[in-house]
């Protein structure tokens, strides 16, 4: 990168920065900075693939006990599911609304265009597959596409990028700057686009990652070829799924996913959405999955709010700004 393009880049995120911390909009019912008691109910249309799943696993749950706050919520989502691909096939769909391949949401039977006119949606959520996520040009041109898709067919909805995170620290494959990577892109590319807002959730995946008590540490002293199902390496402090036996019948193999959110990662996802739309204090939420603690619970729905509502950024953040906030 040259310094004029570096320079233009730096540019880009700054000006992304002052819209992502512009006040609240009023898309939905009430007003999300009102008392500082937020919004009541939301209706959130998501495009997205299995990270916008695990994001939005909780959210419902964790709203319900946030002062019984209620969530209207659907889910275009295919697994791997890049920008590129849904629009595509939201273009099939135009082209023939009754070729299958253009129906490939809720066992074939939607397409893109039934399920933006099913609800007048107060947002709608985008996001690009997590490989593609540090490629910035495979955002162009489908991100501005699919947007002005989602304008003709949801006029009144607020139009949301969704941050997705990096691998974690001992994936093989993943660049050792995903993070920076995938956050320049999604800021970079929302300000050529219009999009004034994004949901953090990969800033808030990596300050847990950062943070000295919870950082990823692996297990050294795990023996992956000589483990006996079901044994498992000690991973206290992953957001993702890391090692699991994959169990098919009498078959039992130990398998590995470094890109997925596990339970931890999840609960934290479902807080940033939370505090993001709701405009509410996450950390009076109520709610948290059995499988955590009521400390770590606790912790997650702290980093949520850090990140959210007090603009803390992680010390990888590719401006290079130190936290706002501790």
């Amino acid at each position: 990168m040259t310094p004029k393009s570096s320079i233009s880049a730096i540019c880009v995120l700054l000006v992304s920065g002052m819209a992502f911390f512009a006040g609240r909009q009023a898309g939905a019912e009430g007003d999300a900075t009102a008392g500082g008691e937020g919004i009541k109910h939301v209706k959130i249309f998501a495009i997205g693939n299995s990270f916008s799943k695990n994001a939005t696993k909780y959210l419902a749950e964790i709203a319900k006990s946030a002062d019984g706050r209620t969530l209207k919520f659907s889910h275009a989502n295919i697994g791997g599911c890049s920008l590129e691909k849904h629009y595509t096939l939201a273009m099939k769909h135009e082209k023939d609304p009754k070729d299958p391949e253009g129906m490939p949401y809720y066992g074939r039977a939607l397409g893109l265009k039934e399920m933006l006119t099913a609800e007048k949606w107060d947002y709608v959520t985008i996001q690009q597959c997590s490989p593609d996520s540090v490629k910035i040009d495979t955002y162009r041109p489908y991100a501005k596409q699919l947007c002005d898709y989602i304008h003709m067919y949801a006029p009144q909805a607020e139009i949301v990028f969704h941050q997705t995170w990096a691998y974690r620290s001992d994936d093989k494959n993943a660049p050792s700057n995903m993070y920076a990577q995938l956050t320049m892109a999604y800021h970079t590319i929302a300000a050529e686009i219009g999009i004034r807002r994004i949901i953090p959730v990969g800033d808030a995946f990596q300050y847990v990652a950062e943070s000295p008590d919870w950082h990823f540490i692996p297990d050294k002293e795990f023996n992956f070829k000589a483990a006996n199902y079901p044994q498992l390496p000690n991973e206290p402090h992953s957001l993702h799924v890391g090692c699991f036996w994959n169990v098919k019948g009498d078959q039992k193999k130990l398998a590995y996913d470094t890109h997925h959110a596990n339970v931890k990662g999840e609960y934290l996802g479902g807080c940033v959405w939370f505090e993001f739309f709701y405009g509410a204090d996450v950390r009076k939420a109520t709610f948290k999955p059995p499988e955590l603690s009521d400390a770590d619970a606790a912790f997650l729905r702290e980093v949520a709010h850090k990140i959210v509502s007090e603009g803390v950024k992680p010390a990888a953040w590719p401006l290079g700004a130190s936290r706002a906030a501790k």
